[in-house]
Formats: structure tokens, C-alpha cells, sequence
């Protein structure tokens, strides 16, 4: 992340301030709860690919600081709908907003920061932004109902699972960098690399995530270790494993995915199955694909430090350990 920080470390800045400024709200609640999402530790790479697809495209104007804000208060709602769905109780390693204030506010708030996001949007003036970060918007809700279909199905296949994580995690980091690509009016090629940059580099940091919640420490991931896995959610590690295990193996596996509540020794049991077969390193291995696919998007623009940040970033993806 430091290259990116060396470019845009105070428009980072300026974003953290609009996003205080847009919350803005009559209803002392919204701005309560929107602040503890907002001061909790996140990496703000969304607003970070805007800025930097934005530079990249050699954009000078004064749209690119509101418009990161818009995508963070987007990425923010949907964190706040996730962890109700998800009955999560930690988010970034602190309690998470429905912890505190139940179910209905966290909801109820992130209704109000997507609702917010189309008035802020709409303060741009670019018809084709809009259209992107609203269809970016449409497709997460579709996605997170996919998600939950999925829910419990052992025999989810591979591209069926990549299909979720394009439209839950990967399009609004694709939307960010499409557009940076509009403010900075570069070629509808250029602009197409820039948003498949972003939906590929999307599907490899959700790709991550899935590992994280097998391996990682509580500390370390900012929530709990598992989760994923109690709630019934089949991620690529538990993909592969199920394809390669035996009867009696699925059989462990099914038996801890079916119930509501998971031990640790239960979790231990199926974590050890998924190393054994091979499931963290076929997912690094794949999410390591879609990283080598976003070095070639780059390939179309001119050799530069933003260039080099953008791939960097990347980078840090495959390797982080939170």
C-alpha cells in the first residue's frame, strides 16, 4: 500500500474529511453509527483504485475526492447490511455496529448512506459515472442474494462461486476504477482496462479473504476466525477440498456447514481437511491468476509511478495478512 500512499496520501485525507462532511445528518444516530464504521480501521482501497485510476488517466479536476467518498459510503452500507445478514459480531477487530446498536439501526443506516450516495452521485454531474456506480450497486444486491441461495451448498461449483464474488466484493472496485477512467475522459479501451483491472484485482482480494478465515488469527483478520464457515458459506478453499476428499470427509465437512453453531474443535476438524487437500494453496494459486490478469489491463497505459502503484497495490493483495 505505501506506493499508493506516497501518491495520494492527502487525497486519502481529503475523503476521510468529505466522507465526516456528507454524513451530515438531522437524526444524531446516522452520524453516530457512520463515524464507528467509518473510524474503525478500514483500508480504503476503493477510494484509493478512484484516485489512482483517476491520476492514472491524468485526471487534474476537483470531482475525484467527492466521488472516492461516494464509493466508501457505498462500501460502508454494504458492510453495515453484511454483518446483520451474516449475525456478525466483530468487524476490522472491533464489535460490529449491529452489536451495538441492533439489527434495525444498522440497517436502517445503511439505507441511508446507499439513499445518500445517489443525491452525492448526482452532485458529480456525470451521467456515465451514475450509470456505472448505480448498476455497480443494483449487481451487489443481486449478489448478495446469490449468496445466500448458495448458502449450505456443497456442490457449488468453482465458476458458479466466482459468479457471487464478481457481484458482491469484485464490481464496486471495478466501478472505482471505471471511474477514475471517466473523469480523466481517456479512450473507451483504456476505460475498459481499468475496470476489468478492478474486477479481477476484486475477485483475488475476496480469494484472500476466504483463506483468511481459515488460517489467520482473530487479531490479525479483525473478525472471527470461521465465521464463514458457521454461517454456512462454501469459499473456494471448501470448493477444492470437497472435490478432492473422501465420502467420509464430506461428511464431516456437511455435518459442521448444516449447523448453526460451530466448536472449535469442529472448525480444527474441517481446517485440517482443507490443508490437507490442498485448499489454501489452490486458492492462492488462483487468486494469483487473477493478479497476473491485472499487471496485463495495465499493460495499456504508459510505464509511470501511478502505473507502478496501481501494481503494487495489487501486489499487496496476495500478500496481506489482514
Amino acid at each position: 500500500m505505501q506506493a499508493a500512499l506516497n501518491i495520494i496520501g492527502e487525497d486519502l485525507t481529503l475523503v476521510e474529511q468529505q466522507f465526516r462532511k456528507d454524513l451530515e445528518s438531522d437524526v444524531p444516530l446516522i452520524r453516530k453509527v457512520g463515524e464507528y464504521v467509518l473510524s474503525s480501521g478500514g483500508k480504503r482501497i476503493r477510494p484509493a483504485l478512484l484516485l489512482l485510476a483517476a491520476r492514472l488517466c491524468s485526471y487534474d479536476g476537483d470531482k475525484a475526492v467527492p466521488l472516492a467518498s461516494v464509493v466508501e459510503f457505498i462500501h460502508t452500507a454494504t458492510l453495515l447490511h453484511d454483518d446483520v445478514v451474516d449475525s456478525a459480531t466483530l468487524r476490522r477487530g472491533i464489535a460490529s455496529a449491529n452489536s451495538l446498536w441492533g439489527n434495525e439501526a444498522s440497517v436502517l443506516v445503511g439505507d441511508f448512506l446507499f439513499s445518500k450516495s445517489f443525491s452525492l452521485m448526482v452532485g458529480v454531474g456525470s451521467m456515465d459515472i451514475l450509470r456505472v456506480l448505480s448498476d455497480a450497486t443494483t449487481v451487489i444486491a443481486e449478489g448478495e442474494v446469490m449468496q445466500l441461495l448458495c448458502t449450505g451448498e456443497l456442490d457449488l461449483t468453482e465458476e458458479q462461486y466466482i459468479g457471487v464474488v464478481r457481484s458482491k466484493t469484485a464490481v464496486l472496485m471495478s466501478a472505482a476504477c471505471e471511474s477514475g477512467a471517466i473523469l480523466g475522459a481517456v479512450s473507451p479501451q483504456q476505460q475498459q482496462a481499468l475496470a476489468d483491472f478492478g474486477m479481477d484485482l476484486g475477485i483475488a482480494f475476496q480469494l484472500m479473504d476466504d483463506i483468511l478465515d481459515y488460517v489467520a488469527t482473530e487479531e490479525e483478520f479483525g473478525k472471527s476466525i470461521g465465521h464463514d464457515l458457521e454461517e454456512g458459506k462454501i469459499t473456494l478453499p471448501l470448493i477444492h477440498t470437497l472435490k478432492q476428499c473422501n465420502d467420509a470427509e464430506r461428511a464431516v465437512i456437511a455435518a459442521v456447514v448444516d449447523q448453526d453453531e460451530m466448536s472449535l474443535d469442529e472448525f480444527r476438524a474441517v481446517s485440517g481437511i482443507v490443508k490437507q487437500y490442498g485448499g489454501i494453496e489452490n486458492t492462492i494459486g488462483v487468486a494469483r491468476t487473477y493478479i497476473a490478469r491485472c499487471k496485463n489491463h495495465l499493460a495499456q497505459f504508459a510505464p509511470s509511478p501511478v502505473r507502478e502503484a496501481l501494481l503494487s497495490l495489487s501486489e499487496y493483495v496476495v500478500t496481506r495478512s489482514k
